[in-house]
């Protein structure tokens, strides 16, 4: 597969099967913890707008919308955005999730925070990257705050890189993966194959590997200030070989 090929590889990646499985991966708590941590960071109180860009299918914003968040989630997955709705519709809850491609942000959203969790800051091509964040910035109120949530930063993804994983099986979707680190574009390729019963659902995701200092250069860039990094929910400063990178800014 091409380099081209691969720059919105996430336009058909996040059907039924793949969704299924991860919304069967992630115990509710942690997404509370991770709810918890964009609130506490923050500093937003209930009736604040926040926006959730890539929110899958919905386990931030609806907990979000659950605690008295006005919240806007945006994803590309008809499926995924499907499900919330259906899940939001079910439980009663005022919320506004919308189809469509993070490098379209909604310009009718004035959000105290903005958020974009689940690694997904690293799916976009380099200058599509620094546009998405030029456009948060553009979108977040002065004063307002940037959280990412990132675990394919270089200190987190190296020191533990393992290739070879084994099979996994979560809600009833086996998932066989194949990963690639692509030196030359300091890309982490996998190749998916999930498989439930005769249905089976094939894909490559593309994670773009930054650096700490780089994503704290990409922010600053973009507009933030103040940036915050920290390698877990329980407020703990980020370091080497921490499982994660939880970035948090401001917008002047």
């Amino acid at each position: 597969m091409s380099h081209d090929s691969l720059s919105a590889w996430y336009a058909d990646f996040f059907t039924e099967l793949p969704n299924a499985f991860w919304r069967a991966a992630v115990p509710a708590s942690t997404t509370d913890a991770e709810v918890g941590f964009v609130i506490r960071l923050a500093g937003v109180r209930p009736g604040h707008q926040v926006l959730d860009v890539a929110c899958g299918s919905g386990r931030h914003a609806l907990e979000l919308a659950r605690r008295g968040y006005r919240v806007t989630g945006l994803d590309v997955s008809a499926e995924a955005i499907g499900y919330a709705r259906a899940v939001a519709a079910g439980e009663g809850l005022d919320i506004d999730l919308r189809q469509g491609d993070m490098r379209t942000l909604p310009g009718d959203v004035r959000p105290g925070v903005a958020m974009c969790m689940g690694n997904v800051f690293g799916y976009l091509e380099h200058a599509a990257t620094r546009e998405f964040l030029a456009g948060l910035a553009g979108l977040v109120v002065p004063g307002g705050t940037l959280v990412l949530d990132y675990a394919f930063v270089a200190e987190s993804l190296l020191p533990n890189l393992t290739l070879e994983e084994p099979p996994m099986t979560i809600g009833g979707v086996e998932a066989v993966s194949v990963n690639e680190y692509d030196v030359v574009n300091s890309r982490w390729l996998t190749s998916f194959t999930f498989r439930r019963g005769t249905q089976e659902h094939r894909g490559t995701s593309v994670q773009h590997v930054y650096t700490a200092a780089e994503v704290g250069r990409l922010v600053t860039e973009a507009g933030f200030t103040g940036v915050e990094l920290y390698g877990g929910t329980d407020g703990t400063p980020f370091r080497f070989g921490s499982p994660r990178l939880l970035l948090v800014a401001r917008r002047p």
